[in-house]
């Protein structure tokens, strides 16, 4: 198997830490009601606030500079973290980086889009439409497209990153990211028995599951899904899998029934908060002293937590949840989370710190 000796453009922070989040615990019942929690800090990656693509771009940037492009041209929603981040790899990679969102033209300078426009990406707008915050429909590829073409008759030479890196190559990410992980448990004597995650565009999963398979990682998967586009999607996670798999040049190959997506989490759409996953993001702030947002990572804690709830996880084992960032968009979404910026936890905590001592 050739994963190493694929090309690879450092990016990220590595290896990002693993660590145990004993408070949460106590929180959902202790060792009678709940089991032990580790945390994957992908947040940490370093890149741009960090988060998941750190890994996935660092194949791609390599892969770019291979083919001699000079614009990364990528696409995603207008708070999208996938964007933030290619902008910033283009950027250490000498790069150019154009970006095709779904929005339009005055939204508002906050959270990812914000950082988008101070790292000096062109940023092109296509009208929403039903879950076109992740779906790249008609509009969008034609808009891509435009782009390409302008920009190659600028005289530059473009490089098409799928939606949220999910290609082959991208997918090498998470292949390494689980090489890594499984190092670190052999190192601390874990055997979890589940890995949680945040399930999207799905090329998170596609290396999460070829690396469990590669590496022997002693977990079962579970991804919650943060919208729609079944089983469109499961078809793309094993093709984009298995052609990542040809590149490593092993003959692992995945089937649709390898992959477990649970799709009762997404509530009334992509990027829309639920309950359950703002209770999520505030269990993880206030316990942990970990921010979660309300796009991806708090809707795959609150699958995470209702599995524990409902017995479906015992308290003696061990799982891991992994974090894959996404904390420039909670400065986008306090309409959605104003429900929590009152609640008797935070006022006494106002008081507290007013108080003298």
């Amino acid at each position: 198997m050739s994963l190493g000796s694929q090309p690879r453009f450092p990016l990220a922070v590595l290896p990002t830490p693993l660590q145990e989040a004993r408070r949460l615990r106590a929180a959902l019942g202790g060792p009678q009601r709940c089991p032990r929690i580790l945390i994957k800090r992908d947040d940490l990656t370093g890149l741009a606030f960090g988060g998941n693509k750190a890994r996935k771009l660092e194949f791609l940037v390599a892969d770019a500079l291979k083919q001699q492009a000079t614009v990364l041209v990528t696409c995603g929603a207008a708070q999208s973290n996938h964007a933030r981040m290619t902008a910033a790899a283009a950027c250490m990679a000498g790069l150019g980086a154009s970006l095709v969102l779904t929005g339009h033209a005055d939204e508002a300078l906050q959270g990812n889009l914000l950082l988008d426009h101070l790292l000096g990406a062109e940023v092109h707008f296509v009208a929403p439409n039903e879950d076109r915050a992740i779906a790249t429909g008609d509009e969008q590829d034609a808009m891509i497209a435009a782009v390409m073409e302008a920009l190659r008759a600028r005289g530059e030479r473009p490089y098409l990153i799928p939606v949220g890196g999910s290609s082959p190559v991208g997918t090498l990410g998470y292949v390494a990211g689980t090489l890594e992980l499984v190092g670190q448990l052999a190192a601390m004597g874990e055997e979890p028995s589940h890995l949680y995650y945040a399930s999207g565009s799905r090329s998170t999963q596609a290396g999460l599951e070829l690396g469990k398979r590669l590496f022997s990682a002693p977990y079962r998967l579970q991804g919650i899904a943060v919208s729609g586009g079944e089983p469109q999607k499961t078809e793309k996670a094993v093709r984009i899998a298995n052609e990542a798999a040809e590149i490593v040049g092993s003959a692992v190959r995945l089937v649709p029934e390898d992959l477990r997506t649970d799709q009762a989490y997404i509530g009334e759409g992509y990027g829309i908060a639920t309950p359950a996953c703002l209770e999520a993001l505030s269990l993880l702030a206030r316990h942990e002293g970990i921010f979660l947002d309300p796009t991806y990572t708090a809707k795959a804690m609150a699958g995470l937590i209702d599995h524990i709830r409902r017995g479906l996880i015992a308290p003696s084992e061990t799982v891991i949840f992994l974090h894959t960032g996404g904390t420039p968009a909670l400065f986008a979404k306090v309409d959605q989370m104003s429900s929590l910026l009152n609640t008797p936890a935070r006022v006494e905590g106002a008081l507290h710190a007013a108080s003298p001592r």
